[in-house]
């Protein structure tokens, strides 16, 4: 059982806790991330990076000890999220809390004793935008994401202040996640993982992917790569675009 002092250290430094509780040994920027109180984080990060495994041990960390506390993961798929689920709920077996410490469990929601909250929702718009004052926001594979239900989930941050984090591999030059790595990366803190920075994967499975994987730069080494349905590429079109020539047709007021 641990002690008030050892809930004060583990509260204040949610790295140790990693280690010593939950037995997870987080990669140097994985614990740059546990530690951030920044509200707008987005990750551009590599495949099989662990992006998902360290989301779900700060969710854990913040249900624990933050109040109050509601984390919300969004995934383009209901599969997606609630894989991110299943590391949090495996990640919660490795900590010892009291009998009544829970009073809703399912497999895609949690509630705790002291009021905190810990769901998983699927990408649909309609099935998110019902939730109110979340504190962490958790958006998963958010290259893949819908821009109307990121539209539709920011503002359920804005009463509580809370944070959003994005998490993903690139998915082409398209959609919210590409624009904000892009054009506004500097009101986020960001950060960008390719696969050489991740000890877990060979050196000579990145070569097999090089010689085998088309997407290979886009899956391993966080580029956006264009979209393989695009007749002109991202650059061209946005080199065709100009504010400065004026409408064929004047334009009524209404």
């Amino acid at each position: 059982m641990q002690s008030a002092n050892d809930d004060l250290i583990y509260a204040l430094d949610p790295v140790l806790w990693a280690r010593e509780v939950l037995g997870y040994h987080p990669d140097p920027w994985q614990a740059d991330l546990l530690r951030s109180r920044s509200k707008k984080i987005i990750l551009n990060c590599s495949r099989q990076s662990g992006k998902s495994t360290t989301c779900a041990a700060l969710g854990l960390h913040e249900s624990i000890y933050r109040r109050p506390s509601f984390g919300l993961v969004i995934a383009p798929t209901q599969d997606q999220s609630s894989e991110l689920m299943l590391k949090f709920d495996e990640f919660r077996g490795a900590v010892e809390l009291p009998s009544d410490y829970l009073s809703t469990d399912t497999k895609l929601a949690v509630k705790f004793a002291n009021g905190n909250r810990f769901i998983a929702r699927p990408g649909s718009e309609k099935s998110a935008r019902s939730f109110s004052a979340v504190t962490l926001l958790l958006e998963d594979e958010a290259s893949r994401v819908l821009d109307d239900l990121y539209n539709s989930v920011r503002p359920m941050l804005a009463v509580s202040n809370g944070r959003h984090i994005l998490m993903s591999t690139p998915f082409g030059k398209r959609g919210h996640f590409f624009k904000i790595w892009s054009e506004e990366r500097d009101l986020w803190e960001w950060y960008e993982i390719p696969a050489e920075m991740c000890p877990r994967i060979s050196k000579e499975f990145l070569e097999e992917e090089r010689r085998t994987n088309p997407w290979y730069l886009q899956e391993y080494f966080c580029v956006f790569m264009e979209t393989v349905d695009s007749v002109f590429t991202f650059d061209q079109i946005a080199a065709a675009i100009s504010d400065e020539v004026e409408p064929l047709f004047g334009v009524e007021q209404y």
